[in-house]
Order: C-alpha cells, then sequence, then structure tokens
C-alpha cells in the first residue's frame, strides 16, 4: 500500500498562516486549504492521498489539527458557520514558529491532563492530548455515513430540499429518466431580478470525483443551462476543479462532501444544534 508523502501538521503552520493572510485574514475551510496547497505547491499525489476509510484527504486531515494548534495559542479562531480568522494577536505577527506553537500547546496539555504520559517525539498531534478537531469531529463521521448509505432516491430528494432551503425554485428532480447523467434542474434568481437556470448531478461517493466525470456532466448539460452543480458526498480531484472552471465553457459549481455537511448544519437539516461550553485552556496556562 502507498504510503502518505506529505508534510506533517506542524510543517504547514507557517504555510497556512500566509494563506489566511493572502485571503484577507479570514476563509472558509476549503479556501484556506487550497491556498495552502497551493503555496506548499503540493503535487496531485499527496493532495489527493485518502486519510483511512473517510472522504477527507491526508493533508485535509492534518490542515484541520494545523488549525487547532493555532487556534490554542490565540493565532486564530472560528465561527460557527465555518469560517476561519486571525485573531488580534495573529494579526499584529508577520512570522509564526512552529515549534514554539507545537511546545506551547503541549505545555497546556500537561496542565490539563497532569496524569497523562505525552510522547513529544511522535509528531502525532492525536497523541498531545488536545481535543479532535471540530471539523473532524465524530458527528460529521456519523452524518458522512448516513448520507453515503441513503439510497439513490433519498439522495436526490435531500439535494433538491437542500436547494430550495438555500433559494432554487422550479427544483425538479429528473434522475430516474435516464436523462443523460443529469439528476435535476432548478433556477436560481439573483438579487431578485437575474435568472439562471441550472442542472445538477448528486452522487454518493466514498472517493473522488475524476476529471473524466465532470467533462461528462458537462456533455449532458451542452445547450441546456447556463450553469451546473455537482453535489456528492466524496471529494473532487484537482483535475475535476480544473475541469469544472475551464475557460470558455459553462461553469459548474461543486460541492463535496464536507461543504454539503456544513451547508446541511447551517439549514439545520437533520442536524441539531446543541449549546456547550469550551475550556480555554490558554486562559488557565497564562494564570
Amino acid at each position: 500500500m502507498d504510503k502518505y508523502k506529505g508534510p506533517a501538521y506542524n510543517e504547514m503552520m507557517t504555510e497556512l498562516f500566509q494563506a489566511i493572510k493572502d485571503l484577507g485574514g479570514s476563509g472558509t475551510i476549503n479556501e484556506i486549504d487550497q491556498k495552502t496547497i497551493e503555496i506548499l505547491q503540493l503535487p496531485p499525489d499527496v493532495t489527493d492521498f485518502p486519510h483511512g476509510d473517510g472522504n477527507k484527504t491526508e493533508v485535509e486531515y492534518r490542515l484541520a489539527w494545523t488549525r487547532t494548534y493555532m487556534k490554542k495559542v490565540g493565532l486564530l479562531e472560528n465561527s460557527s458557520r465555518g469560517i476561519w480568522a486571525l485573531t488580534a494577536k495573529g494579526r499584529e505577527l508577520n512570522t509564526i514558529d512552529p515549534a514554539s506553537i507545537v511546545a506551547e500547546v503541549r505545555k497546556m496539555s500537561f496542565l490539563s491532563l497532569p496524569n497523562t504520559k505525552i510522547n513529544l517525539d511522535d509528531g502525532a498531534p492525536e497523541n498531545d492530548g488536545i481535543d479532535i478537531p471540530d471539523e473532524i469531529q465524530s458527528w460529521r463521521d456519523k452524518l458522512k455515513n448516513i448520507l453515503i448509505n441513503l439510497s439513490p432516491d433519498a439522495f436526490e430528494r435531500l439535494s433538491q430540499r437542500l436547494l430550495r432551503e438555500s433559494g432554487f425554485t422550479q427544483v425538479e428532480v429528473t434522475g430516474r429518466t435516464g436523462d443523460g447523467g443529469i439528476d435535476g434542474t432548478g433556477i436560481i434568481k439573483l438579487n431578485g431580478m437575474i435568472s439562471f437556470h441550472m442542472l445538477f448531478q448528486c452522487k454518493r461517493y466514498q472517493g473522488s470525483v475524476q476529471a473524466s466525470e465532470m467533462r461528462d456532466f458537462r456533455g449532458a448539460m451542452q445547450g441546456r443551462a447556463d450553469k451546473g452543480l455537482f453535489i456528492t458526498t466524496g471529494k473532487f480531484t484537482s483535475g475535476a476543479f480544473q475541469e469544472a472552471n475551464r475557460p470558455g465553457t459553462p461553469p459548474i459549481d461543486l460541492i463535496d462532501g464536507d461543504e454539503l455537511i456544513d451547508k446541511l448544519k447551517d439549514l439545520q437539516l437533520g442536524v441539531i444544534p446543541i449549546t456547550d461550553y469550551q475550556i480555554d485552556d490558554s486562559w488557565f496556562a497564562s494564570i
């Protein structure tokens, strides 16, 4: 079996910090991940390497830990809507020291878990005694499993409901008609004035959607709509991203598994928010 050959979570802190600065100080998880990957100039065999049996790539999994460490030391903050931003402390800095960040987080772990032995040499964030990042928490994994195991009809109905809740009108599911791979149609109106006809495809994938599938979808769209939308429980390869935005062709918007979960959470479709409290380890460490 192939082995992951990309950077560790602490080896991407400087680039992630620069990525958020380049994005204007804040961004979505996907925007930050893509910008960090761009700065690192990671090849496709690294960016597309899967993490275990889930839908997240190994790079995305490690970048989630990168953000968590930087949040622990007060450089980053995130909202309930999934937006990450530099704090006032983070905005004041021009550079960061990843080794110091890791050391400070581990010091917090020793403080909160005095009887826990932490291996400082194994380089695994899971063993540093800190909470699993919110974006890879178990509820997300549970929801992913539910989505993947939905019947094709149920997933099409879910996509229809999602689009209606997001402002689309005349959303119809056509996937059972053998309509050239098109699963549905809809209309989105911008500012109450300009309407765009859209065709969508929704697929339950555990792996990654390839560029060839994007080309097939565009072929089925030809001459029938202004835009396309591809919804999947899986991921999109870098080639699929490029094909979806190829100049001179109708654009195809992409919603991967993580973004689908975020949208279901934001719209509270099958996801119930629970109010809780988070312990600020850095506050106690500063006393």
